[in-house]
């Protein structure tokens, strides 16, 4: 079969994120990728943008690389009418696509450029459920623990024990946090340690970003949908505390980082890879020598050099699952089912 036009190829990538922020709650987003989506389709300003990238892998993304980059001229201060029309929405997205079309139709050259930019989601929610694997492996090891973040970003998740937890009767961290997170929790709580002392928090990224440098700040904040208030709140919280709490960020694919940070353990501290929906953004070849370095090194754990890996990973349209393996031995365990930006968490 000839293959399928590019229009009709970069239209269906736009609904298929239009339909995910549908059940992630954007409604604003939604709506707009329903217009681009047919604006693609009749070769309109949105198809000026996107052009030539219709023969990119599935994990380009194109959807969230467009919604971001003109997300960043609207936070930048350029794009008033259109900052107005995210905050007037009202369901229906015609007068939030006029003002939208208006920006694609003035911006095409900076556009085509910002999309190259990759997709930057330090989603700070999702370390609710990723607490709960840390909390765990703390409990049974009695370490510190070494922590070793895949697909970091900025590192807004390496400074998780800085944040607050709030679900139902169940809290954990400092109550004086700028950053408080609530999310639902069902299930019984696994026995979880009360206090965790880090003996490192270090990262990769292929294009990290610094949390203290204004336009690295406004990266992450592009990426946040802009009709969930909660989530920008979040981020521009943990940005106020990366201010005052420096980690370490390497520019390095993951299993060459994972390989070079492993090869080496310290005694008396568990060592905890961990990474949150990185897995899409990989090739076929980089996941599977990613995971064959993990593997390789939990074979060389011990019981005074343990080592962890915990994952937050897509299961189908409306979760992730949560996964957690612990060397010596390579026990496995599915901790739960989570929201995509980290509620609700389903503990299994």
């Amino acid at each position: 079969m000839p293959d399928a036009p590019a229009e009709t190829v970069l239209a269906e990538r736009l609904r298929w994120q239009a339909d995910a922020c549908s059940r992630i709650g954007s409604p604003l987003y939604s709506a707009l990728l329903g217009h681009a989506a047919a604006d693609v389709e009749a070769r309109g300003p949105t198809w000026e943008v996107l052009r030539g990238r219709e023969a990119d892998p599935e994990n380009w993304l194109p959807a969230l690389r467009l919604m971001g980059a003109v997300n960043r001229l609207v936070l930048s201060g350029s794009e008033p009418a259109l900052a107005s029309a995210y905050e007037e929405f009202d369901g229906d997205g015609s007068a939030a696509w006029e003002a939208l079309r208006s920006t694609l139709e003035r911006s095409v050259e900076e556009l085509r450029q910002l999309i190259d930019l990759p997709v930057q989601t330090n989603e700070v929610g999702r370390c609710a459920p990723l607490l709960l694997g840390f909390l765990s492996v703390a409990a049974e090891t009695g370490m510190p623990l070494r922590l070793l973040e895949v697909g970091a970003s900025a590192g807004l998740n390496l400074r998780w024990d800085r944040y607050g937890y709030r679900a139902g009767d169940f809290s954990w961290g400092p109550a004086d946090s700028p950053l408080q997170i609530e999310f639902a929790l069902n299930g019984e709580l696994p026995a979880l340690a009360s206090r965790v002392e880090i003996s490192e928090r270090h990262g990769c990224d292929a294009a990290p970003l610094d949390a203290s440098t204004p336009d690295d700040q406004v990266s992450l904040l592009a990426y946040v949908w802009p009709d969930q208030a909660i989530r920008v709140a979040r981020v521009r919280a943990a940005l106020r505390i990366a201010e005052e709490l420096p980690v370490d960020l390497d520019r390095e694919s993951a299993a060459p980082w994972t390989q070079r940070m492993l090869a080496g353990r310290t005694p008396g501290q568990a060592a905890v890879v961990f990474h949150s929906i990185v897995s899409m953004y990989l090739s076929d070849e980089e996941r599977d020598a990613f995971q064959e370095s993990i593997a390789e090194a939990g074979r060389r754990a011990t019981p005074k050099a343990p080592m962890a890996w915990l994952r937050m990973e897509p299961a189908d349209q409306d979760r992730a699952n949560l996964h957690l393996t612990t060397w010596p031995g390579g026990e496995e365990r599915h901790l739960a089912r989570v929201g995509y930006h980290g509620t609700p968490v389903e503990l299994l």
